[in-house]
């Protein structure tokens, strides 16, 4: 499981440092593409396989499961590690994240995600109020129903 949050700048290449711990988990080489709420998600080629598999299944008539398609699978890009632990992120994926300098790197579970410092400062700004809600309607039955 990928978790914990780390904070590292992005350079004028385009090139990131991500923590020795996560390169682990991920492997040799790995995916980065297009997120949702304009981070990037990396994924290791494991989970990778399960979300195209996940894509592969979806109906090409429905409108909604293109357009996702394109969008997620048109910006990703195989990376590997440079000796110092780096990753070189695509321009594409560097506009689309807004990412300028300082980064944001965080497990969430499966995937990592990476941020703009600004965007990851606004989402918690605007959803720490919600959380509790949001972890009460998550969590409200079924199997997580004593979290």
């Amino acid at each position: 499981m990928l978790m914990g949050e780390y904070h590292h700048n992005i350079d004028d290449k385009g090139r990131l440092i991500i923590p020795s711990k996560f390169r682990y988990e991920l492997g040799e080489k790995f995916i980065v593409t297009r997120g949702l709420d304009k981070c990037l998600f990396v994924y290791s080629n494991t989970e990778w396989d399960k979300i195209v598999s996940k894509l592969k299944s979806l109906p090409f008539t429905n409108k909604d499961a293109r357009n996702f398609t394109r969008f997620f699978l048109s910006g990703a890009a195989e990376c590997e590690f440079d000796r110092q632990g780096r990753i070189n992120i695509t321009s594409p994926l560097v506009s689309y994240a807004d990412l300028t300098k300082e980064c944001v790197i965080i497990g969430a579970n499966d995937r990592l995600e990476i941020w703009s410092k600004e965007s990851w400062d606004e989402f918690l700004s605007k959803n720490e109020d919600s959380l509790a809600d949001i972890a009460e309607n998550l969590f409200a039955s079924g199997p997580y129903e004593t979290l």
